[in-house]
């Protein structure tokens, strides 16, 4: 079975009409927001509705005992920190 295909034109001032079928099955409405993006030599369009928002969910979620990359540069912050401290203290009793 091959895919259905749908036309649209652009107007001149660049605007294109999603057709109705499309904007259903996707459920695209008057100010959903549409991604672009070239992959492959084509353009895909990804409309931005709360369906494909909430497939993000959990994405960046940790697994246990794994520390977080905000965690991670506190860390070497604080151990940057107590170096320089050990260096000015080693300094001053010079």
């Amino acid at each position: 079975m091959s895919p259905i295909a749908d036309t649209a034109y652009v107007t001149s001032k660049g605007q294109v009409v999603v057709p109705a079928r499309l904007r259903r099955k996707f459920g695209i409405k008057a100010g959903t927001r549409l991604n672009f993006q070239e992959e492959n030599g084509r353009i895909v369009v990804q409309p931005v509705t709360k369906e494909y928002i909430s497939s993000f969910r959990g994405i960046f979620k940790l697994k246990p005992g794994e520390k977080s990359a905000v965690q991670e540069l506190l860390e070497d912050r604080a151990r940057e920190r107590a170096r320089e401290d050990r260096e000015i203290e080693a300094d001053r009793q010079r």
